[in-house]
C-alpha cells in the first residue's frame, strides 16, 4: 500500500477532531479518527454541566453542518448557549453517527506514540516517504499518510505552584484539591456544601466555579468562598460586561463583580502559591503564598489552566516555541503577552506545519499554553489543513475567520481558562484547556 492509500489519522473525536474528519471526507481523503474515550466528545462530558458563553452559531463547523444538514439534522437555535452535555448530545454524537464518519471512528483507542516506519528521529534519508506509525495503548500499530493531533489539553492541567512547578506539598494534598469546573451544584454538591472553598485562578473556569459556589451558598448555610489570584488586578476576569459581543461571556464578569463588591466572595489578589499544607485532624488545607500570606479552607479548586503534552511525538521532528509550547511560527500571533483572542489573526496550514511533514497540531493543543484559542479558529485550522492534504493550496492559504468582538481579554497575564468556551476536544480523553473566548 502506498502512502496515498493510507488514511489521515485524526487523534481525538471532539469538536475540532470531528471537524477535521468532516473536511477530510469532503476532500475524499481516506481517514481514521482515534478516540480514547467510549464516545464522541468523551472529555466534554466531564464538564457537561457548564454552559458555554458562545452560542451555537459559533460552535458548529461548516463542513460538519453540511453533512448533518444532508442527513436531515434538526439544527439547534443559533442563539442558544449550549451546555457541554448539549454540545455532545445535540451536535457531536449525531455527527459521529453519520454513515460518512461512523465507520471511520475507533473508540477506546488511546494513542501512546508516533513515529515514522523504519526510521527514528535522527535519520533523514527516506524520512518524508516513510508512513507514520501510530501506536495505541494495546500495542496495535496503524500506518498513516498524515497525522492531525486534536487531542487537546484537558488531561494535563497546570499546577498550583506560581512558578509553573508543583507547589511544595501539592501532591500530598491532592485529595483536597479539585481540578477545574467541579459540578458544584450537581454531582459534587456534598463536597462543597457548608464548607469553605478557595478557588485559585483568574480565568473563566474560575468564574464559572465562583458563581456556582455563590449559588450553593444561597442554598446551603455555612458555605464560604475565597478567590485567590496571582495577579494584582481582576480586570481580565471581570471582562467587558455589557460591552461584550457575547452576552453570556459578559455576564460572567458582571456576576463576579457583584460577588466581590457585595462581599459574598473574599478576594485575595497577588497570592502566588508556594506551598500546600494538609492540616491535622481533617482540618482542611492551608495555602502559603510566596510572600508568606496564608489561606485556609476545607477544599481548593485549582482553576489555573492547562498545558500541552507532546510526549507521544517524541520521535517526530517538532519545532515548538520555547515559551508557549506551540508551533514556533504560530507563537508570535497568539502570544498572550501581546494578543487577546480578538487580535489573533486567522491562520492555517503554513503556520501549523512542522519540520515533520504531515504532522499537525490543531485545536487547543496547537496553542500550547496560550489562553487565546477560539473554537471557530480550530475549525478554520482543519479546513486549511484538509485542503493542503488534498493538494488545493489556494484554498489552504485562503484563511478567513469572522468572529465577534471580545471585549474582555487582557494581554497582561496568561491564565488559561474554561474549556467550556475553547476547543473542548476529547482526543486522548483530553479536552481543550480553555481560551479566553468562546
Amino acid at each position: 500500500m502506498n502512502n496515498e492509500e493510507l488514511p489521515v489519522v485524526v487523534i481525538g473525536a471532539g469538536p475540532v477532531g470531528l471537524a477535521a474528519a468532516a473536511h477530510l471526507h469532503e476532500r475524499q481523503l481516506p481517514l481514521l479518527v482515534l478516540e480514547a474515550g467510549s464516545r464522541a466528545g468523551a472529555a466534554v462530558d466531564q464538564w457537561g454541566h457548564v454552559r458555554l458563553f458562545s452560542p451555537w452559531r459559533y460552535d458548529i463547523d461548516a463542513a460538519a453542518r453540511r453533512l448533518l444538514d444532508a442527513a436531515g439534522w434538526a439544527a439547534p437555535d443559533p442563539d442558544h448557549l449550549p451546555t457541554g452535555t448539549e454540545l455532545v448530545g445535540d451536535y457531536l454524537e449525531p455527527l459521529a453517527k453519520l454513515p460518512a464518519l461512523a465507520e471511520r471512528i475507533r473508540y477506546g483507542a488511546r494513542v501512546v506514540a508516533l513515529g515514522r516506519a523504519g526510521v527514528d528521529r535522527v535519520r533523514t534519508a527516506g524520512r518524508q516517504q516513510a508512513p507514520f506509525v501510530v501506536r495505541l495503548a494495546d500495542g496495535t500499530e496503524i500506518r498513516a499518510s498524515a497525522v492531525i493531533d486534536a487531542s487537546g489539553t484537558w488531561g494535563t492541567p497546570n499546577v498550583l505552584g506560581a512558578n509553573g512547578l508543583p507547589a511544595h506539598g501539592e501532591q500530598q494534598a491532592a485529595h483536597l484539591i479539585s481540578g477545574a469546573l467541579p459540578d458544584v451544584l450537581g454531582a459534587d454538591r456534598a463536597t462543597y456544601a457548608g464548607r469553605h472553598t478557595v478557588v485559585v485562578g483568574s480565568g473563566h473556569s474560575a468564574a464559572n466555579t465562583l458563581l456556582a459556589l455563590a449559588e450553593l451558598a444561597d442554598q446551603e448555610p455555612g458555605t464560604r468562598i475565597t478567590w485567590a489570584t496571582r495577579g494584582a488586578s481582576i480586570d481580565r476576569a471581570l471582562g467587558g460586561g455589557d460591552a461584550d459581543a457575547l452576552p453570556g461571556r459578559g455576564e460572567l464578569g458582571t456576576g463576579l463583580r457583584l460577588l466581590v463588591d457585595s462581599g459574598r466572595v473574599e478576594l485575595v489578589t497577588g497570592f502566588a502559591v508556594h506551598s500546600v499544607r494538609t492540616l491535622p485532624d481533617d482540618g482542611g488545607v492551608e495555602l502559603v503564598a510566596t510572600d508568606g500570606r496564608t489561606s485556609t479552607a476545607d477544599r481548593v479548586v485549582s482553576a489555573t489552566g492547562f498545558r500541552p503534552d507532546h510526549r507521544i511525538a517524541d520521535e517526530l521532528r517538532l519545532d515548538l516555541d520555547p515559551a508557549l509550547g506551540c508551533t514556533r511560527m504560530l507563537a508570535p500571533l497568539i502570544d498572550p503577552n501581546e494578543h487577546s483572542c480578538g487580535t489573533v489573526r486567522p491562520h492555517g496550514v503554513d503556520e501549523l506545519s512542522q519540520p515533520e511533514p504531515g504532522y499537525y497540531l490543531v485545536g487547543m493543543k496547537s496553542y500550547g499554553r496560550a489562553p487565546t484559542f477560539l473554537l471557530a479558529t480550530g475549525y478554520e485550522q482543519v479546513r486549511s489543513i484538509a485542503a493542503a492534504l488534498a493538494g488545493d493550496w489556494a484554498a489552504a492559504r485562503d484563511v478567513q475567520l469572522d468572529l465577534p468582538e471580545t471585549g474582555v481579554c487582557s494581554v497582561t497575564q496568561a491564565y488559561p481558562v474554561s474549556p467550556a468556551d475553547a476547543e473542548a476536544d476529547a482526543g486522548q480523553g483530553a479536552a481543550g484547556s480553555g481560551g479566553c473566548c468562546g
